[in-house]
């Protein structure tokens, strides 16, 4: 069994205002909210702020950080391999030929 590590109370509170300010600034990318528009840019900069909030509650709150690295990688591989996924079938609704209806 594994020692636990003991987090001070600064980090969370830290990780805590990081995670508000994305917060607040995912609601000021949202068009009807802000009025910012930057096209189709507008979903990928609230998924890479999104990330980026996953990305600190699996390494502070859910411990990664701290952990063995082994349970990084499978993490790591498992968004890769589901990105992948998600872009091989993009990929073939993308390239397939339109079809016109017959009835």
């Amino acid at each position: 069994m594994s020692a636990h590590n003991i987090v001070p109370f600064h980090v969370y509170r830290n990780v805590l205002l990081a995670l508000l300010a994305l917060t607040v600034l995912t609601v000021l990318v949202a068009k009807p909210v802000s009025g910012f528009d930057a096209g189709i840019f507008n979903f990928v900069i609230a998924m890479a702020i999104a990330s980026v909030k996953a990305g600190l509650v699996l390494a502070f709150f859910m411990q990664l950080k701290y952990d063995n690295k082994l349970f990084l990688v499978i993490i790591v591989s498992t968004v890769f391999f589901l990105a992948l996924l998600f872009g091989i079938c993009t990929i073939d609704i993308l390239t397939r030929p339109a079809l016109t209806s017959t009835l």
